[in-house]
């Protein structure tokens, strides 16, 4: 059995924890549940090439993968994701996010994975970014 990723939309931090904490996953904005779709391994590839920025920048961002709640060996956990991220999937058309899910598809973490695939769950996130606009964060629980 593999890991579970939770992505959502909140209005803020509190609300996001207080989702998470009720252990629903069930927002007023839409859950989008993957498994295999770690924010760790894909995230700052997919923000360093819809911005042009280096995943350095990307990384030095507080609200990229920042823990919220208490951290736990055994989980769960839930990350922030920046709004840099949500703000670039929202704008990004097909054709843009598929290029950058084949760009992922050729780095370490990404090898041997379908773009086609991976451009889905994009396209997917990008909606959900869409949906929460400027006034929403985007989040993603994570469980064993």
């Amino acid at each position: 059995m593999g890991n579970i990723y939770d992505y959502y939309a909140a209005t803020d931090d509190t609300q996001a924890l207080a989702l998470f904490k009720e252990d629903s996953m069930v927002d007023p904005f839409g859950t989008l549940g993957l498994k295999g779709a770690d924010p760790y391994l894909m995230l700052a590839t997919v923000e360093a090439h819809l911005t042009g920025a280096s995943e350095e920048q990307v990384k030095a961002d507080p609200r990229f993968c920042g823990l919220l709640n208490d951290p736990d060996p055994e989980g769960p956990w839930l990350v922030s994701l920046t709004d840099t991220l949500r703000d670039v999937l929202a704008a990004a058309t097909p054709e843009r996010l598929l290029e950058t899910a084949t760009a992922w598809t050729h780095t370490e973490d990404g090898g041997g994975e379908d773009p086609g695939l991976m451009a889905g769950f994009l396209e997917r996130l990008g909606q959900l970014a869409r949906d929460a606009g400027p006034r929403r964060r985007l989040y993603c629980g994570m469980s064993l």
